[in-house]
């Protein structure tokens, strides 16, 4: 945990210290990192309109050296990494034969090694997967998570406190758009769906550019001198609460708090940055065809706004959502926004109306739609 005056670890906080509920991923594994820094509230300001320096370093890292790890990435996940070259990154996804998600990862490629940093917890179902597929190609994945870590600066002003670092002329992530149901072979070119600019840390690992910001590997030898140096410039940090409130509020879910164990990538809006829907075979692939092709995907990722939730615990993840009485879906993360209030990312049945009176428990719940665009 970056040690700062005022730092609140997520395993320590408790009533007496807490200005607003403790978020439900609290305890999805996230532990050994700081929740806040004394006003949450702020800090998700900052995120949402300049930069902060976000501790994320509970994520797992998992290395995959090897001359031949690009190819057998490209055929054990859903994305198309065939074509990946230095210093770019993108997303991917491992499918249960059925096509369920199971673990999610941001790959970065630096020359030398194939880097997948995934959710916190998840690094010894990821390792054991590809150690079981490796048979006699030449790649040693192994987890790292001890002698690397990830930092992320968040936030629209997140390019210009990366040049704090020596690091500039990052580009903007490059997404390819999803193309429509029952799509002409050829629509997607044979690259991943999502790229992400890639630079060298003059104090080793790697920037990378993504949806929130810049995320950061450092060695942990030269983390304190990593921090030091944005801190020096002028780059306040800000905690694990705040960063999950701006991605809440993007609408990006986390495989394993937003997702449950049947979920597929079309229900949680994960085709577009993780699938390539026209690479060679991979374990899930024929659901992702089919249900791309016929376009109905059984459930939907939503933004819930909640009625009524002010001091009292918010929903943890995978509470029932209800309409007239049956269940309808169930809740991932739910946070306090600086704008929105209370609002939760929600897995819900297809077929459920956007002006739909829900309920969690008691409490009232109203779906945001999606905006225009």
């Amino acid at each position: 945990m970056i040690d700062i005056a005022g730092a609140v670890a997520v395993e320590s906080i408790d009533e007496a210290s807490r200005d607003q509920p403790e978020p439900a991923h609290a305890a999805a594994g996230v532990r050994g990192v700081a929740a806040h820094y004394g006003d949450p509230m702020r800090e998700q300001r900052t995120l949402d309109t300049a930069v902060g320096l976000v501790d994320r370093s509970h994520r797992g890292i998992v290395a995959v050296p090897g001359e031949e790890r690009i190819g057998w990435l490209h055929t054990l996940t859903t994305q198309h990494l065939a074509q990946l070259t230095p210093y770019q990154g993108t997303e991917l996804l491992v499918l249960s034969p059925h096509g369920h998600v199971e673990q999610h990862a941001m790959v970065t490629e630096d020359g030398e090694t194939t880097w997948l940093d995934t959710e916190p917890g998840a690094t010894e179902g990821l390792l054991s997967y590809l150690e079981k597929m490796r048979f006699f190609s030449r790649v040693e994945p192994r987890d790292v998570t001890a002698d690397h870590a990830l930092l992320s600066l968040v936030g629209p002003a997140a390019p210009d406190a990366v040049a704090t670092l020596g690091v500039t002329g990052l580009a903007e992530p490059d997404v390819v758009a999803v193309p429509g149901p029952k799509f002409r072979s050829g629509t997607l070119p044979p690259r991943p769906t999502a790229l992400y600019d890639v630079r060298p840390l003059p104090a080793g690992g790697w920037a990378r550019r993504g949806p929130l910001g810049v995320d950061l590997l450092v060695p942990r030898a030269a983390m304190e001198q990593v921090v030091a140096e944005l801190r020096g410039a002028g780059v306040p940090v800000a905690g694990l609460w705040a960063y999950e409130a701006i991605r809440v509020a993007a609408r990006r879910a986390r495989v394993g708090v937003d997702t449950d164990h049947r979920t597929i990538p079309a229900e949680v809006d994960l085709i577009g940055p993780a699938v390539h829907l026209e690479k060679g075979c991979y374990r899930g692939q024929e659901t992702v065809a089919r249900v791309h092709n016929l376009g109905r995907p059984p459930r939907r990722l939503v933004l819930l706004h909640l009625d009524g939730v002010t001091t009292d615990q918010p929903p943890a993840a995978g509470t029932p959502v209800s309409l007239d009485g049956r269940t309808v879906g169930f809740v991932g993360t739910a946070v306090h926004h600086h704008e929105l209030g209370q609002v939760a990312l929600a897995v819900l049945k297809r077929n459920v109306p956007d002006d739909a009176r829900l309920l969690i428990g008691e409490t009232a719940a109203a779906i945001d739609p999606v905006p225009a665009g």
